[in-house]
């Protein structure tokens, strides 16, 4: 995994935690990452991962639409 240093003016009131967690969420929800990788990046189990996904906005199902009918037609 990549390290990446991030310089913050000091007015931006972020512990790293919630910082990872912000960048997770965001990748995963892009479709950059998968559940089990954003979930490593937040330092988080997947379990803790779901469960805070939605205080960032983001929401554990994250397909496309076209993805979700094609799977009900093939359901």
């Amino acid at each position: 995994m990549a390290t990446l240093t991030i310089n913050l003016p000091e007015t931006v009131d972020i512990d790293k935690r919630s910082l990872s967690m912000l960048v997770a969420s965001k990748l995963y929800e892009q479709g950059r990452v998968s559940l089990g990788q954003a979930s490593d990046i937040a330092g988080l189990t997947k379990r803790s991962f779901i469960e805070l996904l939605s205080d960032y906005g983001v929401s554990v199902f994250n397909f496309p639409v076209s993805d979700l009918s094609k799977e009900m037609i093939n359901a």
